[in-house]
This record gives structure tokens, sequence and C-alpha cells, in this order.
């Protein structure tokens, strides 16, 4: 029996190593693609690109919290946090894991692919409680539309302890107020660009009642008809997928009103 056992274990280990090594040789053939797309052109890169002058953001520590958009997967790990870094004088804290939800389970197929399975609220936790973070913003993950896992609802109260964290409304919540009572910052959730996702629809509209209850920010690129109104030539230049954008696509498109509704909720300007 135990023979049996070991040998179980061996067979086990040998197909997630072979997983392991499948999945690694695909990301890296993915990467190769991404790299060579149009939007992903040198030109875009965020050093070559000119500093905007006296930016209120000049200093501003903002932790960005996140998945595959928020690191720049289609970009060549170039997102809009660069950008911001580059172009604003902000010192970020990137905290962004591929294939990982606000809902708070391990995804597996992210710990084997990018060695960090653990979720928005997971990770969270991890950063340093005492840094000096002066807005927090969080992307609303396409992952937990993906999965299909539940939108739930939104609680009554406002305590961290109230927030079932198994769905995608409680995890917002406990990642507002956690940020609220940790570092006493103003909190910006992001929406991606649309696309055809009814769950994605379901959490972006969740996302604009939750601004309700707590007077959080929210840059909401997906329901902003004007924003999403561009041709389809253009689209794919600035979109590698339906969901990540290339380094065009956040420098040219997704920038600019990211950086003006930011700026503007920060400053009491909007």
């Amino acid at each position: 029996m135990k023979k049996r056992i070991l040998i179980a274990l061996a067979v086990v280990v040998g197909l997630v190593f072979v997983l392991w090594l499948g999945l690694r040789g695909y990301i890296a053939i993915e990467e190769k693609k991404r790299a060579d797309a149009p939007g992903n052109a040198p030109e875009y890169d965020a050093k070559n690109l000119e500093k905007h002058p006296d930016s209120p953001l000049q200093g501003k520590t903002i932790l960005f919290l996140g998945s595959s958009v928020t690191y720049g997967a289609a970009a060549e790990a170039q997102s809009f946090v660069e950008l911001f870094e580059t172009l604003d004088g902000v010192q970020p804290i990137k905290e962004a894991a591929s294939g990982t939800t606000l809902v708070d389970k391990l995804s597996i197929t992210a710990l084997i692919a990018f060695g960090d399975g653990d979720s928005y609220v997971k990770r969270l936790k991890a950063i340093d409680t005492n840094a000096a973070v002066d807005c927090v913003v969080c992307q609303l993950s396409t992952n937990d539309a993906a999965m299909k896992y539940p939108l739930g609802e939104i609680s009554s109260s406002e305590e961290l302890s109230s927030f079932d964290t198994q769905t995608v409304t409680g995890a917002m919540e406990y990642v507002i107020r956690y940020c609220q009572d940790t570092w006493h910052c103003p909190v910006v959730f992001y929406t991606g660009s649309y696309y055809d996702s009814p769950e994605y629809a379901a959490m972006v509209q969740r996302l604009l009642e939750l601004q309700e209850k707590w007077d959080i920010g929210v840059i909401d690129l997906y329901t902003d008809a004007a924003f999403n109104d561009i041709d389809a030539d253009t689209y794919s230049f600035y979109m590698y997928d339906p969901i990540h954008p290339t380094k065009a696509g956040y420098v040219q498109w997704w920038m600019p009103k990211m950086e003006r509704e930011l700026i503007e909720f920060l400053t009491g300007n909007g």
C-alpha cells in the first residue's frame, strides 16, 4: 500500500511538472506575440514619453492593486502604473498578479503559470501597514467575471468582519474598508473598457452602487459610450484582446481618462 501511494504521488508530481512546462512554453510564445504587436512599438515605452509638468500627482504614493491589466500583461509589463510614475511623478506600489481575483480564493492556474495565485484580499493584507499611502487604485477584476464567481449582496454594515469575501461584492467592500482603516486614504476603483460580458456588466453596476455607499472614486471605462466609440482598426491597435491593452492602448486611450479623473477625484475638482 505504501509503495502504491508513493507511486501515485510521483505520478501526480510528474503531471504537475509537465503541466507547468507546457504552461511556461505557451506563456513564452504568447509573450513574444504580444511584444511584437504594433501597439507595443518602442515609441510607446514610458521612458520615451514627455513628462507632464506640474502634475498634482507629483510625489504621491499610490498603491495599485490588481491583476493582469494592472500588471500590463499584453504590454511587456508596462501599464498605466508606469505611466503615472513617469509622466506624473507618482511613487507607485504595484501589487499586480495576473490571473488573480478579488474573491478571496487561490487561483491554481495563476500560481502555476505566474508564481502567485493569491487573491487581491490576501495580497492587500501582506502590504506594509506603515507605508505612507496617499491613495489606493484597485482594478475591478475581469477574472472574477470569467470564473463566474457569485456577485453577492451589499452588506448593511461597514464593519470589516461583516463582508463575505467569497463573493465579489464582499471582497470589494473588504478592500475599501481595509484601505480606509489601514492607510486612511481615498480609494478608487477602475473598470476595463467595454467587452461583452454580462457578468462583468453586473460587477460594474454593483461597483457604482458601492460608490454611493462608500463615497469612493470610480474611473468607469466600461459604460462610457463616448470613450468606447472608436473604430475597429484603432481598437485592434489599442487592445491586444478584449481585456488587455497594448502600450499604445494605455498611453493614448486609457491613460488620458484615468489621469484626468484621478486628479479630479483627489483634488476635489470633479
